[in-house]
């Protein structure tokens, strides 16, 4: 685990934009910043933390631990559903084959729980029991398990909007993709979901729910894209803290960005109006979260990077520009 005083350091140095010229042209979202450009994509993963659907601070080498994570998991989930990546030059960079996004995110949820205004336990405790098109009893408890993983998309909403639950059915009508390409995220979501819950399981922790983004390459194949299996796009919890946790009417050990959504929603933030400033001590908090799921998922040490940031990527990505 990284040290407090390396974590401190951090705090004055994160990755917050991107201006990096000749590597195409940019586009910018929550978290990552793109070029595009030859029929290949440059992603740079910066330290922006997103949550409730809006970019709120940075957080100290989380770019690193992101872009990490998610080379891990394309290269080990890469035989069973193919993705776009090509070369990882950078620990914050990645460099792809550029696709035609399809715009559906295919969430897949284990257990019953979130904090968000969209969250199938916020609509549950609300009173809904349809949710996504998956119809849910009564008498379910806060972070109880699903009797089965469910498919739950979302539109792909453009930066500055939000992501709109939706169907199968609605989704199709909305034109955001047809049956045959739903159906086929959806077995490469569920493949993905089956394989990172194995593999974590191994590792003592529960993969609780996950975002996965798919695109088409020009040879019309679907693949994986954006991120796989990150503490931004999932959701980890302590395993052999769980049950204890649940027993005694608390919220499971957890090792993403839910830590902060919580400290938001205690203080009755979740993603209208000002948003209160995130103070240092959560951000290390959170940074050391999610430098101990790297260190869980992968199995290695996780050596932060502690050089200029943008000046490494100029030098690591210079074979990428024009």
């Amino acid at each position: 685990m990284v040290d407090e005083r390396t974590l401190r350091e951090g705090l004055a140095r994160t990755l917050e934009r991107t201006g990096l010229a000749g590597l195409g042209t940019p586009h910018h979202g929550k978290v990552r910043d793109s070029y595009v450009g030859r029929g290949r994509r440059v992603i740079v993963t910066t330290d922006r933390l997103s949550a409730f659907d809006r970019v709120l601070t940075t957080l100290p080498f989380k770019g690193q631990v992101l872009n990490g994570c998610a080379a891990f998991w394309f290269e080990r989930t890469k035989a069973a559903v193919p993705n776009h990546v090509l070369a990882v030059p950078d620990p914050c960079a990645m460099v792809v084959t550029e696709c035609e996004l399809i715009p559906v995110e295919m969430v897949v949820r284990a257990y019953l729980t979130g904090s968000t205004s969209t969250s199938i336990w916020v609509r549950y405790e609300q009173g809904d029991r349809l949710y996504c098109g998956h119809p849910l009893p009564d008498g379910l408890c806060k972070h109880q398990r699903l009797e089965r993983p469910l498919v739950t998309p979302t539109t792909k909403a453009a930066a500055g909007a939000h992501d709109a639950l939706a169907s199968r059915e609605q989704l199709i009508a909305m034109g955001a993709c047809d049956a045959k390409t739903f159906d086929a995220m959806a077995e490469l979501a569920l493949t993905l979901f089956r394989i990172g819950t194995e593999h974590c399981a191994k590792n003592g922790l529960l993969l609780v729910d996950t975002k996965y983004e798919f695109g088409r390459r020009r040879d019309g194949t679907i693949v994986a894209i954006d991120e796989v299996h990150t503490p931004d796009s999932s959701r980890f919890w302590v395993a052999e803290t769980y049950d204890r946790q649940i027993a005694e009417g608390g919220d499971p050990d957890a090792l993403d960005k839910e830590y902060v959504r919580r400290w938001y929603a205690a203080r009755g933030f979740r993603g209208d109006g000002e948003p209160p400033a995130l103070p240092d001590e959560v951000r290390i908090e959170a940074a050391r979260r999610y430098i101990d799921a790297f260190e869980r998922i992968t199995g290695s040490t996780f050596v932060p990077d502690l050089g200029e940031p943008i000046a490494r990527l100029h030098h690591n990505l210079a074979k990428w520009a024009d």
